[in-house]
């Protein structure tokens, strides 16, 4: 298993030598980490991985490799193993008919739901499986975890499995896109091309033909002219949805990042979760102490500069609109404030949503943002890239 390790990180590009594959086995065999997976992940992070660029290859590889592994805490004697709580609960997961899943009404609004949770939050003093009321896990209660009700607050599951909670509060670690994705990029590159404004600039680095032949003749000798390279002049933002029901989107993003990184030479770009809110980031491992004022970025880049948004615009409609709405923590203003004011800001504003144009009506928050900036979203596929840039040339 530790080989098909070794010869999937080979497959991803990931530079890795047999003396770090060596490294790995010469600690395992000296107990560093035994019987806990997430142990054995960092001690393989680390003797695997030598630059912190390919940390996202490696966590897909790991992830492909040891895929239904689970952490196995206790002794390493024969007999003396617990079989994982975590086994248990996935095991009691109910799987409802979609009738049983209409049956499943939801409390009556935002404020209601958050009354009832913080009751039985004082009532409950015990774990509970299953069933339809108390805070627990694989039941129909709007609170819990690896349940089903589709106006919940998931509580204690580090995963999202029906994508439709309205708040989750779980404390998740999302990755960076990684900006150096050459697969698949070319045909973006070629979309973001009806984005550019020509301009000179730099140093002179670009052979200048007919300037050669024009001095050559006139001087009677070799005289080389060179000219300022053209560079794409356009100066773009780009905000990029990260986490949650992005995860299915991960390689697409990546393909975009890639290009345009590639394509502009003047962006910027920051991390959000959702929608936009007061905080935004620039790494995902840091975005809880390190987050930038979204007030700041408003007022640091000026209504020259061309936005796109990127995400699925799939959430609570509670998320857009209410303050207190966000999933990860207490919002003064709604995430429709926050829009508002970015397209008052940039008005050569888009959202690009990698989910299929024919499911976009399905989601009631689509629609909301949709709304807010005046019908400009476009699928993030070719043609809706290209659409999305000629948009932002008028």
């Amino acid at each position: 298993m530790f080989s098909n390790l070794f010869f999937g990180l080979k497959q991803a590009s990931v530079p890795i030598s047999l003396r770090e594959y060596l490294t790995l086995l010469e600690a395992m065999n000296k107990g560093v980490a035994m019987w806990d997976v997430e142990e054995f992940y960092f001690l393989a992070r680390a003797a695997l991985v030598k630059d912190e660029r390919h940390i996202d290859k490696f966590d897909r590889v790991f992830a492909e490799v040891f895929k239904g592994l689970e952490a196995v805490s206790g002794s390493s004697e024969v007999g003396e193993q617990a079989i994982p709580e975590e086994w248990l609960r996935r095991m009691a997961e109910k799987h409802l008919s979609e009738e049983e899943k209409q049956e499943i009404e939801a409390l009556g609004g935002w404020e209601k739901l958050m009354d009832t949770l913080k009751k039985r939050l004082e009532e409950q003093e015990k774990r509970h499986q299953g069933g339809s009321k108390w805070i627990g896990t694989a039941g129909t209660s709007p609170f819990g975890a690896y349940g089903y009700n589709p106006e919940g607050v998931r509580i204690g599951q580090k995963e999202s499995r029906h994508r439709r909670a309205v708040k989750v509060w779980d404390k998740r670690e999302f990755r960076n896109f990684d900006d150096n994705v050459e697969l698949g990029t070319r045909n973006i590159k070629v979309a973001l091309k009806r984005l550019r404004r020509w301009a000179r600039e730099g140093e002179a680095d670009e052979f200048d033909l007919n300037g050669t032949i024009r001095a050559t003749a006139e001087n009677g000798y070799l005289d080389v002219k060179t000219r300022p390279e053209r560079r794409n002049a356009v100066k773009l933002l780009l905000f990029l949805d990260v986490g949650g029901s992005m995860d299915g989107h991960i390689r697409v993003i990546e393909e975009l990042f890639s290009a345009a990184r590639s394509e502009f030479k003047h962006m910027e770009y920051f991390y959000f979760h959702n929608c936009l809110y007061e905080g935004i980031w620039k790494d995902n491992s840091r975005r809880y102490g390190e987050q930038q004022n979204t007030w700041d970025v408003l007022r640091t880049f000026g209504p020259s500069y061309k936005c796109i948004f990127v995400g699925d615009a799939a959430m609570s409609p509670y998320e857009v609109v209410y303050p207190g709405g966000a999933v990860e923590h207490w919002n003064e203003e709604s995430g429709e404030t926050w829009l508002r004011r970015a397209t008052g800001q940039w008005p050569s504003t888009v959202w690009l949503n990698p989910v299929p144009e024919k499911g976009w009506r399905y989601t009631q928050s689509t629609a909301m943002i949709r709304e807010i900036l005046d019908d400009r979203m476009f699928p993030l596929t070719l043609s809706g890239i290209g659409d999305a840039m000629k948009e932002l040339t008028r």
